[in-house]
């Protein structure tokens, strides 16, 4: 088995969680391939000391691998997506932070979950991306055009609300007078998205959510489209630039540029390791109660 690792390092109380993983990963023969940027910082705090093969793009990611690790949060993971890319690698993700709906595996559990690995006693939950283009083109953008939880356009060194004349398919939807606007995945749902008064979607709902952020008109409410529709967004306002994210990766856009969002021809595969569902997580997160059943 051959597997890539990726991480950042929190604190601490993540160094227990990376032994865990290397010594079980050696104990049973898993040759690992490490991010060199995480490697060194493991080497710099003497975490690990025995060498490694490493990669550093998502150019040397290929069919070889069965799986990459991601050690973190939920962050962690939307960026190891960056690296997988429409490469089909599956990721899973150790959560080394707070609890999260992607990195759901805990520091408790590593030991029982990677055996499952071992065995292969997982599911894949397949998870839609966002892809984005700017007319003109924006160079912050051309590489990594794609989104796994949101993209979002946002007001720039400003508190006016700008305008963003939104068409569904061509058809004109409204003109959101706002802060900004978030255009969610099912994975998304649950960020942003959720704190601005957007649903929950479960991640193999095909849909996309359209949740504007403090809307001047408060009738102007989150909206579910399907996932195949094509959005077309025009933004306006009192400064000439705006601000453009995808996931937590950020860039400035000029006023009246236009911007066409679509589902990506490609999906991210998530590891789901028996128990750690996401409805299990959801429970847990949004402390919905006891399991009262007998």
């Amino acid at each position: 088995m051959k597997v890539a690792i990726y991480g950042q390092y929190y604190q601490n109380s993540t160094e227990p969680i990376i032994n865990d993983i290397f010594v079980f990963f050696n104990k049973n023969n898993v040759e690992m391939i490490i991010e060199s940027h995480f490697l060194l910082m493991l080497n710099e705090r003497k975490i690990v000391e025995n060498k490694y093969k490493t990669f550093t793009s998502h150019t040397e990611l290929d069919s070889s691998f069965d799986m990459l690790i991601s050690i973190g949060g939920d962050g962690t993971i939307l960026r190891a997506a960056t690296l997988v890319r429409d490469s089909g690698i599956p990721i899973l993700g150790i959560n080394a932070g707070r609890l999260g709906f992607l990195a759901t595996v805990q520091k408790e559990n590593i030991a029982e979950f990677m055996q499952f690995v071992i065995d292969k006693k997982y599911t894949i939950s397949k998870r839609a991306l966002l892809s984005l283009t700017c007319s003109p083109p924006n160079e912050a953008i051309e590489e990594i055009n794609f989104a796994m939880n949101e993209i979002t356009v946002s007001r720039k060194d400003t508190t006016s609300m700008i305008t963003i004349d939104t068409y569904l398919n061509d058809e004109f939807l409204n003109s959101y007078w706002a802060d900004g606007l978030i255009i969610s995945t099912p994975t998304g749902s649950t960020g942003y998205s959720l704190s601005c008064g957007g649903p929950i979607l479960t991640p193999d709902v095909k849909s996309l959510v359209i949740t504007p952020i403090a809307p001047h008109n408060l009738t102007a409410r989150p909206l579910v489209v399907p996932d195949e529709t094509e959005i077309r967004l025009k933004v306006s306002g009192r400064e000439e630039n705006y601000l453009v994210s995808l996931d937590s990766r950020v860039t400035s856009i000029k006023n009246e540029s236009i911007l066409i969002l679509k589902k990506t021809p490609f999906q991210i595969n998530m590891v789901e390791i028996p128990e750690e569902t996401f409805l299990k997580t959801l429970r847990s997160k949004l402390l919905w109660g006891q399991d009262k059943r007998n």
